[in-house]
C-alpha cells in the first residue's frame, strides 16, 4: 500500500533517534547497587534484586553498567573512594605509622557502626560464600594490598628510628589487617562504636615503642 503524503517523512526532516533515553540517574542507581552488595554479598545479590532496588529494567542495566560482576568491579571502586576511603587517607596524611594505624582502627569503629548503611566493610563481607573465583580473587588482593601498605609504613618507621629496630613489620601489619577484619564482622553482629574503639585501644596497646 502506497502511504499518503502526509505520513511520508519530509526531505531534511530529522530522523527520530532508536531506542528510548536513559531514564534513571546513574549515580543513584549505582549507589543502589553499592548497599545492596554491601547489605548481602556478591553471590546472594541477584540481578533480579539489583534491578529491584535500582529500579531499572535488566536491559536498561546491562546497558549502563555490563554484566554483574562488571556492575560489582564498579561498586567496589566507588566504595574505595566514599565509604571505604578511610585508610588510605590516614596512610596518607598521618606522620608515622603507628598513627595512620590508630586513626584508621578509629574511623572504621565510626564507619563499621554507622546505621546510615550497611554495617560493616562491603570488601570484607562481600567475599563470604563467594563462588566466583575472579571476584574473590579481587576482593583478596585488595585486602591484602592495605596490609601491604601498613607493612610498608611499618618498615619505614623502623628505617627512620621512629619503631625499635626488630619490629616485626610483616606481623604487625597483618596484625592490622585482621583487627579491621574482625571489627567489621563484629558490627556486623551488633558491636556498637564504643565497644569497638574499646579494642582498639587494646589494639595499639600492643605497638613497640621506642
Amino acid at each position: 500500500m502506497v502511504r499518503s503524503e502526509e505520513t511520508k517523512p519530509q526531505v531534511g526532516q530529522a530522523s527520530k533517534p532508536r531506542g528510548r533515553p536513559r531514564s534513571f540517574d546513574r549515580e543513584t542507581a549505582l549507589e543502589k547497587a553499592l548497599l545492596a552488595f554491601w547489605e548481602h554479598g556478591y553471590e546472594a545479590t541477584s540481578v533480579s534484586d539489583l534491578t529491584r532496588v535500582m529500579d531499572i529494567g535488566a536491559p536498561s542495566l546491562y546497558a549502563a553498567f555490563g554484566d554483574k560482576r562488571s556492575l560489582f568491579e564498579e561498586v567496589v571502586r566507588e566504595y574505595g573512594t566514599t565509604y571505604g576511603s578511610f585508610c588510605d587517607r590516614a596512610l596518607a596524611e598521618e606522620p608515622t605509622a603507628r598513627a595512620a594505624v590508630e586513626r584508621t582502627l578509629r574511623e572504621a569503629a565510626a564507619e563499621y557502626t554507622d546505621p546510615a548503611h550497611p554495617f560493616g566493610c562491603l570488601v570484607i563481607h562481600a567475599a563470604i560464600n563467594c563462588t566466583t573465583r575472579e571476584v574473590e580473587e579481587s576482593l583478596r588482593e585488595r585486602r591484602n594490598a592495605d596490609i601491604a601498605a601498613f607493612e610498608s609504613r611499618v618498615r619505614a618507621d623502623i628505617a627512620a628510628g621512629a619503631l625499635p629496630a626488630g619490629t616485626d613489620a610483616a606481623a604487625l601489619a597483618r596484625h592490622t589487617g585482621a583487627m579491621i577484619q574482625g571489627m567489621s564482622q563484629q558490627a556486623r553482629d551488633g558491636a556498637s562504636r564504643a565497644e569497638l574503639e574499646a579494642l582498639v585501644e587494646i589494639a595499639m596497646a600492643i605497638w613497640p615503642r621506642t
